[in-house]
């Protein structure tokens, strides 16, 4: 289990020294993200489209909506079948699935075109000229990593923790 940790950095050399570090600490470059106005060092990790729109969570919210509008479809047409028809208990099931699935895709195809809600409280920082740093950690360093940050890097701001990371990204 991770936990997604938020630093904002004064500077893109801050920032390399950093990654550098937590390079050292063994946390691997693929949970380390950066996020910029200007663009990042090609050796730099940048942010991917997941962490920068709001897709994962459009489409949990989706699916959710989605399978519970299924339902109450598919138990209308268990209690007012069509006539001629004979809707059987699958039908429910069927429709719950295919709303979920439908709901998923719409709402994260809306969510995809939004940027990050988490990701708010950092703009006008970033719009500023600072770096945005998103790493990923095992639990067990959570507080480890904070306080490597805070001891060895004064320039930074503490943007938080992320009690939900998806498994699949």
């Amino acid at each position: 289990m991770r936990r997604r940790l938020y630093f904002m950095l004064p500077t893109i050399p801050a920032a390399r020294a950093i990654l550098d570090e937590l390079l050292l600490a063994r946390i691997e470059e693929k949970y380390i993200h950066f996020m910029a106005k200007e663009s990042l060092p090609h050796d730099m990790p940048e942010a991917n489209f997941l962490q920068k729109t709001d897709l994962i969570h459009g489409m949990e919210l989706g699916m959710v909506i989605g399978a519970a509008t299924g339902l109450l479809a598919g138990g209308l047409l268990l209690i007012f079948p069509p006539e001629g028809l004979e809707m059987r208990t699958i039908a429910l099931l069927v429709a719950g699935l295919g709303g979920a699935v439908f709901g998923s895709w719409v709402s994260g195809m809306a969510a995809a075109a939004i940027p990050n809600s988490r990701l708010k409280a950092f703009t006008e920082e970033i719009e500023a000229g600072k770096v945005l740093l998103i790493v990923d950690v095992p639990l067990s360093k959570v507080v480890q990593t904070e306080e490597m940050m805070a001891t060895r890097h004064p320039g930074f701001r503490y943007g938080g923790v992320e009690p939900h990371i998806p498994a699949f990204p």
